[in-house]
C-alpha cells in the first residue's frame, strides 16, 4: 500500500511533498496491520464456499480491513497533533473535542486519502484476493 501511495502522488505530481515519508510509513503500517486482520475475517465469512464466493470475501475484507486499519492509524496522529489544544482529559468539553477531532480527522482520510490506493492498490488488492481465493481452495482438496 506504500507503494501504491508513492506511485499515486508521483502520477499527481506530489511525489516531492513535505511529508512523504511520514505517508508511506502510515500506508505501509496501514497494510501491514490491516494483513492478518483481514485474512482472519475473510477466511472465516469464506469457510468451505465456491471460489467465487471465497474471491468476494477477500476483496472486501482486504478492502475494508486496510482502509478502516490505516484510518484509524490516520485519526490516531491527527488527534495527537490537536491533543495540545484540547481541554483537560476526562471533561465533558475534551469528550466532545475528541469526538469531533476523531471524526473530522476520519473524514479527511476518507476524502482524501483514500484516493492514495487508487489505481494501483486495488490492483494488488484484486490480485491478492484472486491468489488467496483460489490457494485456499487447493489447500482444501
Amino acid at each position: 500500500m506504500a507503494i501504491s501511495a508513492c506511485l499515486a502522488l508521483w502520477l499527481r505530481g506530489n511525489g516531492a511533498a513535505l511529508h512523504l515519508r511520514d505517508v508511506l510509513l502510515l500506508y505501509a503500517l496501514g497494510g501491514l496491520f490491516a494483513w492478518p486482520l483481514s485474512l482472519f475475517a475473510a477466511r472465516f465469512a469464506a469457510q468451505e464456499r465456491e471460489v467465487e464466493t471465497r474471491f468476494s470475501a477477500f476483496l472486501l475484507c482486504l478492502i475494508a480491513g486496510t482502509v478502516a486499519t490505516t484510518a484509524c492509524l490516520f485519526t490516531f496522529d491527527y488527534r495527537i497533533f490537536y491533543a495540545q489544544w484540547h481541554a483537560a482529559t476526562g471533561t465533558r468539553t475534551w469528550l466532545f473535542q475528541f469526538l469531533f477531532t476523531f471524526l473530522a480527522a476520519l473524514y479527511q482520510f476518507l476524502v482524501l486519502g483514500v484516493r492514495l490506493y487508487l489505481p494501483f492498490g486495488l490492483v494488488a488488492v484484486v490480485a491478492a484476493s484472486l491468489w488467496l481465493a483460489q490457494s485456499d481452495m487447493r489447500q482444501r482438496r
